[in-house]
C-alpha cells in the first residue's frame, strides 16, 4: 500500500496544479468509496480478506452536451447520473464487502429501489404536506405559513430520519468512508500528499457534499412550492413531484456557486453543513486508504481496449501492497 501512495503522489505532484483544479467528488459506499474525476469514475472497496479492490470506468458524455449542460437543468441531469452510478457502486460494493456467497440479486436491488423511493415520496413529500394542511386548516393559518411549515416538517422528518439510521452499526460504518471521502478530497483540493497520517489531519466536512444539498433542496422547496395554488391530495403530491426537478435545478447551482465563493457563499452554506456532523464519522487509517485508493482510480487514465478501441469498464484489480 505504501508503494500505491507513492505511486499516486508522484502522478499528482508531476502536475499539480491542474490536477488539484479538477472538480473531484464522490460518496460512500459498503466497505468503500466511490470517486469522480473529470472524466472517469473510480471505486475502491475492502473485501472480507482485507484486500482493497478497485474498479474504474469512464464518465457519461451525455452530462456535457445540451442542453443537460445548460444551468439549472445540469442540476437535475447531474443528480440523475449520481443516482445511477451511486446504485452500481453499491451494487459492486456490496457484491465485493459481503462476498460470493451473499451476492445480492437484481430482483432484491430492483425492490429495494422501489421501496426506497416510495418511502421518499410517503416521509419526506406526502406526511410534511397533509401535516401542513391539517394545521392550516386547523388554525386559520395563510398559504405562506402552510408553506413554512411543510418546509420546516420535511427538513425536521429528514435530520430525524438521519440520526436514527445513523445509530445502525453498517450505517455508522458507511458513514466512516462518507468521513474518510471528505477528507480525502479535502486534502487533495489543499495540494497535500495523499498519505492517511497528512489526510487524516483535515476536516470531514466539506462544502460540496450531497447532505447539505438535500438541506438547501428543502429550503428551495419551501419557495418554489409557495406559488402552487390549492387543490385535492393527489393535485398537491403530483406537483410536488412534478416542480422536484426544478427545485433540485436551483439548488445544484446555489450549491456549485455557495462552494465557489470566500464571501458570500462561504457564511450561507454554513447551516447546511452542520448536518454533515451526523452523516460522517472520523474514519480509520484504513478506511482512508480506500478513499485514497478510490481517488487515485478516479485520477488514473482509463486503459484502452486495443481489440475494440474501446475503454476497459469494470475490470477488478487489487491497490498494491494488499
Amino acid at each position: 500500500m505504501i508503494a500505491a501512495f507513492a505511486l499516486l503522489n508522484m502522478m499528482l505532484f508531476a502536475d499539480g496544479e491542474a490536477k488539484r483544479r479538477i472538480p473531484v467528488g464522490g460518496q460512500a459506499v459498503i466497505e468503500g468509496v466511490l470517486m469522480r474525476g473529470s472524466e472517469n469514475w473510480g471505486l475502491a472497496v475492502r473485501d472480507p480478506k482485507g484486500k482493497v479492490v478497485l474498479q474504474s470506468w469512464p464518465a457519461s458524455k451525455w452530462l456535457k452536451a445540451a442542453p443537460w449542460k445548460y444551468p439549472v437543468v445540469r442540476g437535475f441531469a447531474t443528480m440523475v447520473e449520481m443516482m445511477r452510478v451511486g446504485m452500481k457502486a453499491l451494487s459492486i460494493s456490496a457484491d465485493i464487502s459481503l462476498g460470493e456467497e451473499e451476492k445480492i440479486s437484481p430482483l432484491e436491488g430492483a425492490l429495494s429501489i422501489g421501496a426506497a423511493l416510495l418511502g421518499v415520496v410517503i416521509l419526506f413529500i406526502a406526511l410534511p404536506m397533509l401535516l401542513s394542511e391539517y394545521l392550516a386548516a386547523h388554525f386559520a393559518l395563510s398559504r405562506f405559513a402552510a408553506n413554512m411549515i411543510e418546509g420546516v416538517a420535511r427538513g425536521a422528518f429528514f435530520v430525524a430520519y438521519v440520526a436514527l439510521i445513523s445509530l445502525w452499526k453498517d450505517i455508522a460504518r458507511v458513514f466512516e468512508y462518507h468521513g474518510a471521502e471528505h477528507k480525502t478530497i479535502n486534502a487533495f483540493e489543499h495540494g497535500e500528499r495523499l498519505e492517511p497520517e497528512r489526510v487524516a489531519e483535515y476536516s470531514r466536512i466539506h462544502r460540496r457534499c450531497g447532505t447539505s444539498f438535500l438541506i438547501v433542496v428543502i429550503v428551495v422547496g419551501i419557495l418554489v412550492f409557495a406559488s402552487i395554488g390549492k387543490g385535492g391530495v393527489l393535485w398537491r403530491v403530483g406537483s410536488r413531484v412534478a416542480l422536484l426537478p426544478l427545485v433540485i435545478g436551483l439548488s445544484y447551482e446555489f450549491i456549485r456557486g455557495a462552494a465557489e465563493s470566500e464571501s458570500w457563499g462561504r457564511y450561507l452554506i454554513m447551516p447546511a453543513l452542520l448536518l454533515q456532523y451526523i452523516t460522517t464519522r472520523t474514519p480509520s487509517r484504513d478506511q482512508l486508504e480506500v478513499a485514497i485508493a478510490a481517488l487515485g482510480e478516479a485520477l488514473r487514465p482509463i486503459e484502452k481496449d486495443t481489440a475494440s478501441g474501446g475503454a476497459k469498464d469494470g475490470t477488478d484489480r487489487q491497490a498494491e501492497g494488499n
